[in-house]
């Protein structure tokens, strides 16, 4: 439990609950501890946002608000009902959809549909597997890319969102080290936040009119420390594949060119190639650096390879510091309690409590 009435910035008290168990932090030192991280300049700073960061942005919904890009279930809720009204593909969507049930995924999201597809389609001959033929497998793919990149195609509004303050934040104080980014969101709203704050990033492209992916500067890492890094982890909607099998970030859209959303999908002479492993590896050789701290919000833990990256990292560097800031309680993230209680570098913050020190 979080004992509110702590006065800052006193040690945090340990005392038995009714049950015998349990112990009482105090917020104020939990702030005091992440506020002295985050302040050096020669400290390494990192952040993960998540799906839930855009929840954050509200906007008029008839007589409410809501939010500006919904969260992955929102997102998966409103890519399946547009899909089940598809006169070609209603039917071939719903099969996919309970396939992935059946594999014990109670709900699931786009990715795990998409994963599941493209399974199919990796194994799929000439006559169709699992009562799906090849071309209605990249019918269904297409499909949901698309109106996943319709519905997240959103304009951050002009100033005074999480996004700016972020933005001005990295702004604002000089450092030794670059502030690294990670995210595994679609949506284009950190791009647009760092430049209406004219915060100069490296996302792993280079070029104007048709962007490529430079793994050597990646891999280097040179630029100037002034450079945020930017790392899309679950790929862009602004990432494609052309039918070169190349890899280019561009607004443009060319028929034939293939969305690179949750690129999971990819054999791996291309993943070789192309950023989703790249950038999941900017994000062990971060917690593998010295004095690192890794700043987390709006991720539900919900991605066992990113879990398995930030547990390997949290435990090969103890001079590592993670902070997860939990919206809800600690009973919606299981898995972030679970990592939390095997490494000490990891503190998961929630709305009733948190878990420090293990």
């Amino acid at each position: 439990m979080i004992d509110t009435t702590a006065a800052p910035p006193s040690p945090a008290t340990t005392s038995s609950t009714a049950t015998g168990a349990g112990r009482v932090h105090s917020p104020y030192r939990r702030a005091t501890d992440l506020l002295q991280r985050l302040a050096p300049g020669k400290m390494r700073i990192g952040f993960l946002i998540g799906a839930g960061c855009p929840l954050a942005i509200r906007v008029s919904g008839g007589d409410n608000t809501e939010p500006l890009i919904p969260e992955i279930h929102g997102l998966t809720a409103l890519v399946k009902g547009h899909l089940d009204g598809d006169t070609e593909l209603g039917n071939v969507a719903q099969t996919a959809w309970s396939r992935v049930t059946a594999r014990g995924i109670p709900i699931p999201t786009v990715e795990d549909v998409l994963s599941h597809i493209r399974m199919l389609k990796s194994l799929c001959g000439s006559n169709g597997i699992d009562g799906f033929s090849e071309d209605q497998l990249s019918k269904l793919d297409h499909a949901i890319c698309r109106q996943v990149r319709e519905i997240v195609s959103k304009d951050l509004p002009t100033s005074g969102t999480p996004y700016h303050a972020l933005a001005s934040w990295i702004q604002a104080i000089p450092r030794d080290k670059p502030v690294e980014i990670f995210t595994t969101n679609y949506d284009l709203l950190l791009e647009q936040a760092l430049e209406s704050q004219r915060v100069p990033y490296f996302d792993g492209f280079v070029g104007s009119d048709s962007s490529f992916l430079d793994l050597e500067s990646m891999a280097e890492d040179d630029l100037p420390a002034r450079w945020t890094r930017l790392w899309k982890i679950h790929g862009s909607i602004n990432w494609w594949i052309t039918k070169q099998k190349k890899i280019r970030r561009s607004r443009d859209v060319v028929e034939g060119e293939q969305l690179l959303i949750y690129p999971s999908h990819l054999k791996y002479e291309q993943s070789r190639q192309m950023p989703y492993y790249a950038m999941l590896d900017r994000l062990r050789v971060f917690l593998r650096s010295d004095q690192c701290v890794l700043l987390i919000c709006g991720y539900s833990f919900a991605d066992e390879h990113i879990n398995a990256y930030i547990g390997q990292g949290l435990a090969g560097n103890p001079n590592a510091a993670c902070f997860a800031m939990i919206f809800n309680d600690r009973a919606n993230v299981p898995q972030a309690v679970e990592l939390a209680k095997r490494h000490a570098n990891l503190s998961v913050l929630a709305a009733d409590g948190g878990v420090i020190g293990t």
